[in-house]
This record gives structure tokens, C-alpha cells and sequence, in this order.
């Protein structure tokens, strides 16, 4: 699923793993949800919402809104 289908609504995040991109420098995000009673998934290259996510880990699964801000995407 795409990062932009699920802006600015409320998804309860379950996990997420980290990897590196072949593509390009730096890493990439899959982050595991569920939205409207159906488990997905989307990946992004956020370090904004990769620092957040390792910053709560430990309070996962906890409800969260993606917000895009300017040219970043975030966690509400």
C-alpha cells in the first residue's frame, strides 16, 4: 500500500524492519499496520519515521497518524 493511501488517518502500527536500498543511499522502512480491520503494509525511505519508530519500539502496536509536512512525512 501506498504511504500517501493512508495520510492522515489513524492506523494501529504492529511492526516495522528496517533494510538497506539497492537502489540508493541510505535505508528503507516496512512498516506492518492495520487500517480498517485488514492487516497491510507500506515501505518508505522517512528517516523522519524510522527515528520514531525505534524511538517507540518498545510500545508497540500503538495507534498513529501519518502526517506529511512540507517535503517529510511524520507520526501524530
Amino acid at each position: 500500500m501506498s504511504i500517501d493511501a493512508v495520510l492522515n488517518k489513524e492506523i494501529l502500527i504492529l511492526g516495522f524492519k528496517t533494510g538497506q536500498s539497492k537502489f540508493k543511499e541510505g535505508g528503507y522502512i516496512t512498516v506492518q499496520f492495520e487500517l480498517d480491520g485488514a492487516r497491510r503494509v507500506f515501505f518508505t525511505g522517512s528517516q523522519v519515521i524510522a527515528d520514531l519508530l525505534q524511538k517507540y519500539e518498545g510500545k508497540l502496536p500503538f495507534w498513529a497518524t501519518i502526517q506529511k509536512i512540507n517535503r517529510y512525512y511524520t507520526l501524530t
